[in-house]
């Protein structure tokens, strides 16, 4: 028998139990198509992280306070101390310090309730200089960022977030309207474009952008601590550089090591590493049971081959009676296997980036096709076939004729 005539018989002999053929698939089917949706989701999640990361700032350094200790000897969590000031941003600046620096910009962050007439919405503000929008590597839709003039004056003014701007602008421009904090007007002067990122929890598109010395007047603060320092290397290449650089700086002028700072440093790529590893977790979480429902897949292909066998064991024994090999008879069923696994395999496919293009619609939450995860897709199905039809296909083979040709 060729291999032509061996696929037709086989698929003659699936299509002759549509039903049952059918019902064998389906497991398959939702083992694929899973498989497709868990491999895209966890694709999409770490490429949305990959995404706000790259929209908090190019070759960004982000220099936070150490952890504080209570009277009591609660430990706090990084961030929760005061132990970065505008003169360690400063020192940051300085060319000679810190070479591998292209620009800094320090922060400032509290909450803080925006009034526009009858509308307020409580925001963060942002106290910082005129080199945050380029260190962050922000741009703005409407009007412009305050200048240096403005930043050494203090100047009563201020830049909005995309979501700050619509929860109290509506239905009108923002630019040149004003907003009243602590009961300060402040004017804005533009508004920023939408980054859809977030840092440490905080939306990055829901803020409220003010010179130092104003954030300093409106929340009334006379330390000259600061939140954050965020430090700009001058290219991706010396941005390891910068990281040495700094730690050293502020080692040196907080008198500690580097092994007890009161400071920590992070990167674009540890943030990243640190989501992605997250999200491989759930992702490979989610694989192990997909992976269950492609095995009990490849067990109802082995019971309808079983069966399949059962009711085909008088023609296997007019085959081999009239000359047919085991290798021709096993080869039969193992054709006959695979094409449920590939069939499965291509309808799962199909469901999976059906559902790929779907499902962002429900759950807000992209969903990448990869090409690789779908080939690899299409050859679990044929194996998870071949695999689990070879112990019927070789119960086959074995059978002797007159045993096969004596059966009822």
């Amino acid at each position: 028998m060729s291999w032509w005539e061996t696929f037709r018989s086989g698929f003659a002999a699936i299509r002759s139990h549509r039903l049952r053929s059918s019902l064998t698939v389906l497991g398959i089917v939702i083992g694929i198509s899973s498989v497709i949706l868990t491999v895209g989701l966890g694709q999409g999640a770490q490429q949305e992280v990959e995404d706000q990361i790259d929209a908090l700032g190019s070759n960004l350094l982000i220099v936070s306070p150490g952890s504080s200790t209570d009277s009591s000897g609660m430990r706090g969590g990084f961030g929760s101390a005061s132990t970065l000031t505008y003169a360690d941003a400063t020192a940051i600046a300085d060319a000679e310090a810190v070479p591998d620096a292209a620009a800094v910009a320090p922060t400032t962050s509290s909450s803080v309730s925006l009034v526009n007439g009858d509308t307020n919405w409580t925001t963060s503000l942002v106290g910082t200089t005129t080199a945050w929008l380029d260190v962050r590597s922000r741009d703005l839709s409407a009007g412009r960022f305050f200048t240096a003039e403005e930043a050494a004056q203090g100047a009563a003014v201020t830049v909005i977030g995309a979501d700050t701007a619509s929860e109290l602008f509506a239905r009108q421009s923002p630019v040149g309207q004003t907003v009243t904090v602590n009961g300060t007007r402040l004017t804005v002067i533009g508004v920023l474009t939408s980054s859809g990122a977030s840092s440490t929890g905080t939306s990055e598109d829901d803020q409220a952008v003010v010179p130092v010395g104003t954030a300093s007047r409106l929340t009334g603060s006379t330390s000259d601590t600061v939140s954050t320092i965020y430090v700009e290397a001058v290219s991706e290449e010396t941005l390891a550089a910068a990281y040495q650089e700094v730690q050293a700086l502020l080692a040196n002028r907080h008198g500690v090591t580097t092994a007890d700072a009161d400071f920590s440093i992070s990167t674009q790529d540890s943030l990243v590493e640190t989501a992605n590893e997250t999200n491989r977790t759930f992702t490979v979480l989610l694989g192990g049971v997909a992976g269950i429902s492609l095995l009990v897949g490849g067990i109802g292909v082995m019971n309808i081959m079983l069966v399949s066998v059962t009711e085909r064991i008088r023609e296997i024994g007019l085959r081999k009676a009239l000359g047919a090999a085991p290798n021709v008879i096993r080869r039969q069923f193992l054709v006959e296997a695979s094409l449920l696994g590939l069939t499965g395999g291509v309808v799962g496919v199909l469901i999976g980036v059906i559902g790929a293009q779907v499902l962002p619609h429900f759950i807000d939450q992209a969903v990448a096709i990869s090409a690789l995860a779908t080939v690899a897709a299409l050859a679990t199905s044929l194996a998870l076939g071949v695999g689990f039809g070879v112990y019927p296909a070789s119960r086959a083979a074995r059978l002797t004729p007159i045993d096969a040709l004596r059966s009822e």
